[in-house]
C-alpha cells in the first residue's frame, strides 16, 4: 500500500503545508525558552534608570566589614569584692516619713469690749455656810434698768440704784461650799454684758474641840465634856457658856454638842467622839445624873 503519492498534486500541497507548519512551531518554541527573557524585561519588573548619586566632597564611606571575618572578642571577667558579711539580707528601704504640711493659724479676732464694766464687789469674800440671804452690791459703769446680776449664770434678784451701782441679792444655798463664783452683769437679750469678777467663799473658823462627854443634871440642865484637841484638858459647858471666846453653845444631846459662831451666826456641829486612843488623854465616862460626893 502507497501512503504517498508523489504525482498527485493535491498530495504535494498538504505536504508543504505540514512542512511550513512544522517550521514556524519549532521557530515559535525555541523564542519562547531561549530569547524571551534576553530580549526584553518580564510583564512584572519594570526597568528604571536612575542616576547614581554623586558622593558629597571629602565624604569617606565606612568601611564595610566581611561577614565571613571572624573578629576576637576581649572579656573582662574581674568581678568587684562585696563585702557579703557586714550586709544585713532583711534589711529594706524604709521611705522617709512624709513632711507635714504646714498648717495655717488663722490669728484669732480680739475679744470684743465689753459695753458694760464691772470694777468691784462688796463684799469681795463671804463664809461658806452663811444662814441667811446677804446683799452684794456690784460698782461699775455704763448699767442700765434692763442690766441684771448673776452668780455663776444664775440671775439673781436685781435692784438698780444708778448707772454705776446694782444691788443683787444672794441666797444662802449658793453659798453652802466653798469656792470661787464668777459674778457678771447683762441683760435678758444678751446685748448688754459685762466683764466677770471672782466672789470668794471662804471656809468659816471652826472651833478647835471634840465632845467625849456628857453629864445628866436634873432638869435637862447637862453638862457637855469638851477637849481642845492637841491638849489633855477638859472643860465643862452648859447651854449658852461660851466656847474660846468666839463660840457659844446652843444645845447639848448624846449624840452632838451645837456651837455658834457669836460674829457670823454660823452653827457647827460637834459629833460625839467614842475615840479611846491614849494620845487623847483622860476621857471622863458619860452619866445620866451627876453624883454627890
Amino acid at each position: 500500500m502507497q501512503l504517498f503519492d508523489p504525482n498527485n498534486p493535491n498530495e504535494k500541497k498538504k505536504m508543504i503545508a505540514a512542512a511550513v507548519l512544522a517550521l514556524v512551531a519549532i521557530v515559535v518554541l525555541a523564542y519562547v525558552f531561549f530569547g524571551g527573557s534576553t530580549s526584553k524585561p518580564s510583564n512584572n519588573q519594570v526597568a528604571v534608570n536612575r542616576p547614581s548619586p554623586s558622593p558629597r566632597p571629602g565624604y569617606v564611606p565606612p568601611p564595610v566589614e566581611d561577614p565571613d571575618v571572624i573578629k576576637e572578642v576581649s572579656y573582662n571577667d574581674t568581678v568587684p569584692p562585696v563585702s557579703e558579711g557586714s550586709r544585713n539580707i532583711f534589711a529594706y528601704y524604709e521611705p522617709p516619713p512624709p513632711t507635714p504640711k504646714p498648717v495655717n493659724i488663722s490669728t484669732p479676732t480680739p475679744t470684743p469690749t465689753p459695753p458694760v464694766t464691772i470694777s468691784s464687789l462688796a463684799p469681795p469674800t463671804v463664809y461658806a455656810g452663811t444662814p441667811a440671804d446677804f446683799t452684794l452690791q456690784v460698782s461699775g459703769d455704763k448699767f442700765t434698768p434692763a442690766v441684771h446680776v448673776t452668780l455663776d449664770g444664775r440671775d439673781l434678784p436685781t435692784r438698780f440704784i444708778n448707772s454705776q451701782q446694782l444691788f443683787a441679792t444672794v441666797s444662802q444655798l449658793l453659798i453652802k461650799n466653798a469656792g470661787v463664783r464668777q459674778v457678771m452683769a447683762r441683760s435678758d437679750d444678751g446685748k448688754l454684758y459685762s466683764n466677770t469678777l471672782a466672789l470668794n467663799i471662804s471656809d468659816p473658823p471652826r472651833p478647835n474641840y471634840t465632845y467625849v462627854g456628857i453629864i445628866g443634871k436634873p432638869r435637862f440642865n447637862d453638862t457637855a465634856v469638851l477637849q481642845e484637841k492637841g491638849s489633855k484638858e477638859f472643860i465643862r459647858v452648859q447651854r449658852g457658856d461660851p466656847v474660846g471666846g468666839r463660840f457659844k453653845v446652843v444645845s447639848i444631846s448624846e449624840k452632838e454638842v451645837v456651837l455658834i459662831d457669836a460674829t457670823l451666826k454660823i452653827q457647827h456641829h460637834l459629833g460625839f467622839s467614842t475615840d479611846q486612843s491614849p494620845n487623847t488623854g483622860y476621857r471622863p465616862p458619860a452619866r445620866a445624873v451627876d453624883d454627890e460626893p
